[in-house]
Formats: C-alpha cells, sequence, structure tokens
C-alpha cells in the first residue's frame, strides 16, 4: 500500500484517519499516542487531535482520528451508522456485560433452537429502546456510571433509543453467536447481548467486538500505527 507522506500543515489544515484499534487500548490512549507521534515527527509543539466515537478496551476496530481544523467535523461523524461485527456467548453473564468483569450468574441452554434465535434476532430489528450497561462511560449527577457500578453502589439509569438497521446471527458455534450489525449512534453491543441473552430466557455477554465500518469510512481502509509512522516527513522513535 502507498503512504503518502502527510506534511505538518496538512496536518494543521486537517485530516480524518483511519485506524485499526488494538485490543486493550482505550481511545484516549490511541489519540494521545497519534498526537505524539505527529508533533515529534512535524517538530510542532501544538496539534489539536480527537476520535469520532469511543470503542471499549476489549473492542478492535475502526476508529476515526480527525487533526486540526477537521476536528470542528467530530459531531457529525460520530452520528453517523455504524456497522459491528462479534460474539455474543450465550449461558452466562457479567456485571459489566463484556469480558471486562468476572461471570457472575450461568443459566440452562437446553431450551434453546435454532428458530428461537432466528426469532429473537428479528425482535431488535428496528427503534428499540435499550439500556445502557452500568460499567459504562455516561455520566450521572457528574460522575461516569462505572465509576457507580466499581463501587457497587446502585444508580438508577434511563432507557434511550436507539436503532438497530441490520442485525444477523449464526448459531453455527453454539453457544457462541456470531452476529454482524448495522446500528445508530449511541447503541450499546454489550446491552444488546445482554438483551439478547434475556430474551432466550437465558442469559448472554459479549465476548469479542469489532467495528468495521462508520458511515462510507471502512476497516478495510484503516492503518495500524506502523503504517502511520511511513506518513509522517520523518520516523518517530518509540512508535
Amino acid at each position: 500500500m502507498d503512504h503518502p507522506i502527510i506534511t505538518a500543515e496538512e496536518f494543521k489544515t486537517g485530516q480524518i484517519l483511519l485506524f485499526d484499534k488494538p485490543l486493550n487500548w482505550t481511545s484516549f490512549q490511541l489519540v494521545n499516542k497519534v498526537r505524539w507521534m505527529i508533533r515529534k515527527s512535524c517538530d510542532i509543539k501544538k496539534i489539536k487531535v480527537g476520535h469520532a466515537g469511543t470503542l471499549d478496551p476489549l473492542a478492535t476496530g475502526l476508529l476515526i482520528i480527525c487533526t486540526g481544523k477537521f476536528t470542528k467535523r467530530i459531531p457529525e461523524l460520530q452520528g453517523q451508522i455504524k456497522e459491528y461485527t462479534g460474539t455474543f456467548c450465550l449461558g452466562s453473564t457479567t456485571a459489566s456485560y463484556d469480558l471486562e468483569t468476572e461471570i457472575d450468574e450461568t443459566f440452562p441452554i437446553d431450551h434453546i433452537t435454532e428458530e428461537n434465535i432466528a426469532e429473537t434476532t428479528k425482535s431488535f430489528i428496528g427503534d428499540i429502546e435499550q439500556l445502557p450497561p452500568v460499567f459504562s462511560a455516561l455520566k450521572k449527577d457528574g460522575k461516569r456510571l462505572y465509576e457507580y457500578a466499581r463501587k457497587g453502589e446502585e444508580v438508577e439509569i434511563k432507557p434511550r433509543t436507539i436503532s438497530i438497521k441490520e442485525f444477523e446471527t449464526d448459531a453455527s458455534d453454539f453457544p457462541d453467536i456470531n452476529f454482524k450489525v448495522v446500528c445508530s449512534k449511541g447503541t450499546y453491543i454489550r446491552s444488546l447481548a445482554h438483551d439478547f441473552g434475556k430474551k432466550l430466557n437465558s442469559g448472554a455477554h459479549l465476548s469479542s467486538l469489532r467495528r468495521t465500518k462508520i458511515g462510507d469510512f471502512s476497516i478495510e481502509n484503516s492503518l495500524g500505527l506502523d503504517d502511520f509512522e511511513k506518513q509522517l516527513p520523518r520516523p518517530v522513535s518509540g512508535a
């Protein structure tokens, strides 16, 4: 793949950069790393850098990072439709709805059929009410929800209307359910996993997640940090 050099002036004027966020990195860590690489390579003291839509540390995939004047476009990019692929694990739940926390409860799965799974999948398509996970960065009374959750404090969370445009599941690895979902801004795939298990009179948690599209931007056109370094005016050590 060709890696055209991006100059300091071009970074300041504005760039939309597509990254494949690594597993166990926060979105904030990736933004900080990219900012550091630009400043070091271009020998500039300040540059605006921000991302257009958080990915959880345990998720991988497409993260849009904007630089310079293009950081003003972040709200517009955040509002676009997103596509994810991943896996739900049926028969057990966790407090965080994913693998951040330990399994806290197990449920029977013997009653679940392929027909049940197909019907349940269809029932989520359209505009639905969704409760965000208690382990999330949403704020309540000035504190992040996960701050309450980690202290074991109860907090009331209000449901939000989200839109599931497409939802496909594959039960060939049962009790793991592989899926692809196309959804609106504000959708929590962890909550979708939790609710999916509940609707099957069982339980489920999210065991893997990858964001593959945001609007017209695709993971296929994304870069790792090594590829990004090739677009910088000069290499940076420790990248």
